[in-house]
C-alpha cells in the first residue's frame, strides 16, 4: 500500500506575514505623513509675544499664508477685517449721496481693493486655527461707538453725520472721515511690519501702506478743492 505524504500547509503563515508587513508599512506612511501638520507652526514668536501655532493641520499647498506666524500677524488680520468693513460702509453711503466724480471714483476703487483683502485675511486665520475675532471684549468702534484701541475707526456719531451728508457736504466729510480711518490703517500696518513674521501678512501691509498713503495724498487734494 502507498504511502502518501502530505506537504504542510504554508499558505496562511505567508498571508500572515503580508499583512503584517502592510499594517506596518501604513503605519510607517501615517508617521512620515504626520510631519506635514507641522507647516505654518511657530516655534517662537517674532517678539516679546507668546509663540502662536496652527491649532489644525493644513494640507502643504492649501494654507493662503504658508510659513511661521505670530501673535502680530494674527492681531493683524483680526483688527484689520472690521477696519476695512467699516471703509466698505463708509463708501457704500456715497451712492446717492457723493457729488464729487473724484469722491465717487474712489469710494468704488476703495471698494474693489477692500473687499478682497478681507476675505484674504479671512482665510489666513482659517488656516490658523485662529478666529477672526480677537475676542478680547474689545470694542471695535463704529457701530458700537469707540474705537476699541484701532486708529481711525469712525463711532456711530461718525457714521450717523456722514449719512445725514449730501453733495458737497458729504464729499468732504467723507474725505475728512476717510483720512483719518487710511492714517489709522496704514499705522497698523506699519505695526505689521515691523512685528510680523508671517511673509503673506506683511506683504499685505506692505500694499495697504502704499495704496492707503496715496490715496491720503488724493483725499487731502481733494479737501483743497472742495
Amino acid at each position: 500500500m502507498t504511502a502518501f505524504t502530505h506537504a504542510p500547509h504554508r499558505t496562511p503563515v505567508r498571508r500572515f506575514a503580508l499583512v503584517g508587513a502592510v499594517a506596518a508599512a501604513s503605519l510607517l506612511l501615517a508617521a512620515c505623513g504626520g510631519d506635514d501638520s507641522m507647516d505654518g507652526m511657530d516655534h517662537g514668536s517674532g517678539g516679546s509675544g507668546a509663540a502662536s501655532a496652527s491649532a489644525s493641520p493644513v494640507p502643504s499647498g492649501a494654507n493662503p499664508a504658508p510659513g511661521a506666524f505670530n501673535d502680530a500677524d494674527v492681531m493683524f488680520a483680526q483688527m484689520m477685517i472690521p477696519h476695512h468693513e467699516q471703509a466698505l460702509e463708509m463708501s457704500a453711503l456715497a451712492d446717492g449721496r457723493a457729488e464729487d466724480p473724484e469722491v465717487k471714483a474712489l469710494t468704488e476703487e476703495i471698494s474693489r481693493a477692500q473687499d478682497p483683502e478681507i476675505q484674504k485675511m479671512k482665510s489666513w486665520l482659517t488656516a490658523w486655527g485662529k478666529p477672526e475675532s480677537a475676542g478680547d471684549g474689545a470694542d471695535h468702534g463704529g457701530h458700537s461707538g469707540g474705537s476699541g484701541g484701532m486708529s481711525g475707526m469712525m463711532t456711530d456719531e461718525d457714521m450717523a453725520a456722514l449719512k445725514d451728508a449730501k453733495g458737497t457736504a458729504f464729499d468732504r466729510k467723507f474725505a475728512q472721515l476717510m483720512i483719518d480711518h487710511h492714517n489709522g490703517a496704514i499705522e497698523m500696518a506699519e505695526d505689521e511690519q515691523k512685528n510680523g513674521r508671517n511673509a503673506t501678512a506683511k506683504e499685505l501691509a506692505d500694499d495697504v501702506v502704499k495704496a492707503q498713503s496715496t490715496e491720503v495724498d488724493q483725499l487731502n487734494k481733494i479737501l483743497d478743492r472742495l
